[in-house]
């Protein structure tokens, strides 16, 4: 097997590349998919706007629970625990809300 295989070639827009900035994530899903909208909430604002909705499959949906519980385990014993305040006057990140339809 070449090493080539192994390797994906992925492109980055400059636009993408600047990112978007989510203070709040609100999950749902069917039996075939899960959405996740991202959104800017600002303090004191009775508006907040979505910034980005991914949906996946429930398997890349689990791939991506378990990669960010990985990467959070790297990161906080590199930089120590990250203290879950339940002090913020937002909605909790896993918000929910109504189950999407396919």
């Amino acid at each position: 097997m070449e090493q080539n295989e192994n390797h994906i070639n992925i492109e980055l827009s400059e636009e993408l590349a600047e990112g978007v900035y989510s203070n709040l994530a609100i999950i749902t899903h069917s039996q075939a998919e899960f959405v996740t909208d991202f959104i800017q909430m600002m303090p004191g604002m009775p508006k907040a706007k979505v910034r980005s909705r991914i949906i996946m499959s429930p398997q890349n949906a689990k791939r991506l629970m378990k990669a960010l519980a990985e990467n959070i385990q790297k990161y906080e014993q590199h930089n120590g625990v990250i203290v879950d305040s339940d002090t913020t006057p937002f909605p909790p990140m896993n918000f929910g809300g109504p189950a999407t339809q396919a």
